[in-house]
């Protein structure tokens, strides 16, 4: 009879303790219907699922912070929960469409931990996206908190496979400046191989089953916060990590220092039934603001670049007049002079050149290494962007001669120290009129919107390890038909590609060839999207490369109206189309090494004659005019490691 009774207590409490798990569920859904974000309290732990049509896109996942003030992983319990709604719209002239409506349903979910100090859990959920943030109130008298590490995770169904780029170990690589997001990919990986041994960056891409895709990522961090990372997969969950204790050289906390009231950046969940939200989400940029206003109307575009295939010897004045010239010949508005510019040309010398590039109607970046004591990075000008005082005097000088932009380089490191930095630079670039584009650095995440003079970070293997790496220049088409899905999908990629030497060299006849056709180049001028783009021409190519080719470059817009997904899987192809005005381009690239015959729908081009820029059977570019059929199909030939344009 007692062993009845004890049975029956058991069951009765186990009943019990599920009303109250139901009684404190909440769900939020998208506008459409189709998101549902699930958000309850199980057994002390808070935890959110995401399901989209009524499919299981992540299982139940863990919520909560650890702070300096108080544990919110466990022994949690619910308080009471709120909804709403957001409605609005926004111009912003250098994302992926200038034109944004944003949509969302919105829950705050309130919490306590064991000593009675609350948390609430933000979410917005649109369409095909999720935002969600945490809000740490005061706590009586406690006004300041560190935010230590965060149990965040992603919990998704086993068919899921995995599209990941692996974080760099700290303080390793060249002088010492991982990480800066410069690792190659897995594509398609069972997340249980999925074990890289400092995790994984955003954005992360992952494919559930047959059943869709979800895009991870972050966005609104700035000297607020540290930037974070995705953990290796372990006990069925990636979670979001903070940096490792190594970045930096050791020197700065691996959390946040943030004041009461305070909240943390947004984490985001894209997902779709398709690549097509993928593709076209603006999420990173929907749920943050302008810092500040811009000091001027910054003028984007396209410039020339000498280091990225002439190297460090063409650090000279000479050379660089043939950049200038260059610049002008293709009617860019700019050209990059990159690093030793102060020794090798000289400050005196340098306002010169840019009196002479300004009378070629050619305005001027200069590069700057960032660094002074984080790592061993010598390029100069050095000790120039890294305290406060040095930036302005620099600054003044670069205002007064007529600079409009800085290239800052090696970084290396996600912790609040470091993205206090990147916010330093641009507050005071701003003030002084200037543009900034980070090489060697985070991913960005907002930042677009966030910093009105932010035009680009790298975060991406990019056009420089083409030059120095056989094994980059073999998957160079591989990682292009990557990026549109990943990198490029939350924020804009400073490529510097659009390579027409067929060696990447000075002579141009020998040394590292180039595995990818003219098309796939040009293509790349599209897919790859950024408000200023340093293209990699040579002086040469004003005469060994088709004028096609170059008129094309000339006309080819950096900033976008619009942008469609077409078609495509990553690592294999990829098809989008951009609109500027109300002229589209359509570019795709092949990464695989057979021919791909593609019959795609362009609704937006029906019945139109366009110019298609393609390969033909020998690998070399070609131009004809066609036709789009009435019905917008339209069948094209893809050589292997080539690409293809259609332009209006």
């Amino acid at each position: 009879m007692k062993i009845i009774s004890f049975t029956l207590l058991c069951a009765f409490c186990m009943l019990l303790t599920a009303e109250v798990d139901a009684q404190n569920a909440k769900t939020v859904s998208s506008p459409d219907g189709t998101l549902k974000v699930k958000i309850a309290i199980n057994n002390g732990l808070a935890q959110y699922a995401v399901h989209f049509q009524d499919t299981v896109m992540l299982e139940n996942s863990p919520l909560g912070l650890v702070t300096n003030e108080g544990d919110f992983t466990s022994n949690m319990s619910f308080v009471d929960a709120s909804t709403g709604k957001i409605d609005k719209s926004y111009t912003q002239d250098k994302i992926k469409t200038s034109s944004v409506q944003y949509q969302s349903n919105t829950l705050t979910y309130t919490a306590k931990n064991e000593e009675g100090k609350q948390i609430a859990y933000h979410f917005q959920v649109s369409d095909h996206d999720i935002a969600f943030r945490y809000e740490l109130p005061k706590w009586g008298d406690t006004k300041a908190t560190v935010v230590e590490r965060e149990v965040t995770g992603f919990s998704f169904p086993l068919v899921t496979t995995a599209f990941l780029s692996s974080m760099m170990k700290p303080m390793t690589g060249f002088a010492r400046t991982a990480p800066s997001y410069e690792s190659g990919y897995v594509t398609d990986a069972a997340l249980e191989s999925t074990t890289a041994e400092f995790g994984y960056v955003f954005p992360g891409l992952f494919k559930i089953g047959e059943n869709g895709w979800v895009l991870l990522s972050e966005t609104g961090v700035g000297s607020n916060y540290n930037g974070a990372h995705l953990s290796n997969f372990k006990d069925g969950v990636y979670t979001v990590e903070y940096p490792q204790m190594e970045q930096n050289n050791g020197f700065g906390s691996t959390g946040a220092q943030i004041g009461l009231p305070g909240f943390t950046p947004w984490r985001t969940i894209t997902v779709g039934k398709t690549l097509k939200p993928i593709v076209e989400t603006t999420i990173p940029f929907d749920v943050v603001e302008p810092l500040y206003e811009a000091s001027q109307a910054y003028q984007y575009g396209k410039g020339s670049w000498s280091w990225i295939v002439w190297q460090d010897n063409s650090m000279n004045y000479e050379d660089q007049v043939q950049y200038v010239d260059l610049a002008a010949a293709m009617d860019f508005e700019y050209i990059l002079i990159d690093a030793w510019w102060d020794e090798r040309i000289g400050y005196e010398k340098m306002e010169k050149l840019i009196n002479y590039a300004n009378s070629k109607d050619v305005d001027v970046f200069l590069w700057y290494n960032s660094n002074g004591t984080a790592n061993d990075a010598f390029q100069t000008p050095l000790n120039k962007m890294n305290t406060s005082i040095a930036r302005k005097k620099e600054m003044k000088w670069l205002k007064e001669v007529g600079v409009k932009g800085l290239k800052v380089d090696f970084f290396g490191g996600d912790k609040q120290e470091t993205m206090r930095l990147y916010e330093d630079i641009l507050v005071d670039a701003n003030d002084h009129g200037l543009m900034v584009i980070f090489h060697g650095a985070t991913v960005p995440r907002g930042w677009e919107r966030m910093y009105p003079n932010f035009v680009g970070s790298e975060a991406v293997l990019a056009s420089e390890m083409l030059i120095f790496s056989q094994g980059v220049r073999e998957k160079e088409a591989f990682y292009a038909s990557l990026h549109p899905f990943i990198r490029n999908a939350v924020g804009s990629m400073e490529f510097g590609g659009v390579l027409l030497n067929k060696f990447l060299n000075r002579g141009n006849r020998q040394g590292q060839e180039r595995l990818t056709t003219d098309s796939f180049q040009l293509a790349t001028g599209i897919l790859f999207q950024n408000p200023v783009q340093m293209f990699g021409l040579t002086p040469n190519n004003m005469t060994d490369v088709p004028e096609f080719e170059l008129e094309f470059l000339r006309e080819l817009p950096t900033t976008w109206d619009e942008t469609v997904f077409i078609d495509g899987y990553p690592g294999k192809y990829s098809v989008l189309a951009r609109r500027s005005g109300k002229q589209w381009y359509i570019a795709g690239v092949n990464a695989e090494n057979t021919v791909k015959t593609l019959k795609i729908d362009l609704p937006m081009l029906k019945g139109h004659e366009v110019s298609l820029y393609n390969d033909d059977e020998e690998r070399q570019a070609t131009l004809q005019n066609v036709k789009v059929g009435k019905n917008g199909e339209l069948t094209v030939t893809v050589q292997p490691r080539g690409g293809f344009v259609l332009a209006q």
